[in-house]
């Protein structure tokens, strides 16, 4: 098999698994300006819940992908990349009026929390190769929202650029991320290992992201 194939499983898993037009009403409204500023305080602070889980989540996987060099250096890149989305919070949390004593004080909540459970799950239960063409195909759909938010951020709601960079960072091609995916499938399609379960973790990873933002707007 070529690196085109896997290449064309990724994309196809990535439409397949798309969330339907209308499925997210709350960034609708970021981008209206008509969302109400103090969402994206509430999401800044459960996103600083979520990234640490993932970062060991994704930590955990290499670890456990020792076998599957490609999908090894996927998922070390992933947790890398959780360390700068970190770092970038603290100014989204400064330009939202949050204090380390407001964060410290922030009971996260269930329905926003679902998706790093699921992620951890995953980590401990998944074929390596399954859980790539997921989390690259839910990727797809977060890079998207993160770049609406971005720029209404900027436009409707009179944040500075810096205060805007976690955002930013999800937002911005990740060509080099998308090589590594597309290597990992391709390392499982060579080895058979590739399932129908990549598209059923794709499936409940996007249904856990969508529960994250309908939980947003309550």
């Amino acid at each position: 098999m070529t690196t085109r194939q896997a290449g064309d499983v990724l994309k196809s898993a990535a439409a397949e698994l798309a969330p339907r037009q209308g499925a997210n009403p709350l960034v609708a409204s970021l981008a209206a300006g008509t969302a109400s500023r103090k969402v994206i305080g509430a999401l800044a602070l459960e996103q600083r819940h979520i990234i640490p889980s993932d970062r060991r989540s994704f930590g955990y996987l290499a670890d456990r992908s020792a076998g599957h060099p490609r999908a090894a250096e996927l998922f070390g890149t992933l947790a890398e990349g959780e360390d700068v989305a970190f770092r970038r919070l603290g100014a989204l949390l400064a330009g939202c009026g949050l204090d380390e004593a407001a964060a410290e004080a922030y009971e996260p909540r269930a329905g926003c929390q679902t998706y790093p459970a699921y992620v951890a799950w995953l980590a401990l239960n998944g074929e390596p190769a399954d859980v790539a063409l997921a989390v690259f195909a839910n990727f797809s759909a977060w890079g998207g929202y993160c770049a609406t938010i971005a720029s209404a951020m900027r436009a409707r709601y009179g944040f500075a650029d810096e205060e805007c960079g976690f955002f930013d960072f999800f937002a911005l091609p990740a060509p080099a991320l998308e090589e590594l995916a597309v290597a990992a499938v391709q390392e499982g399609l060579d080895r058979g290992l590739l399932t129908a379960a990549g598209h059923r973790y794709g499936r409940l990873l996007q249904t856990y992201e969508l529960m994250f933002w309908d939980t947003l707007a309550t």
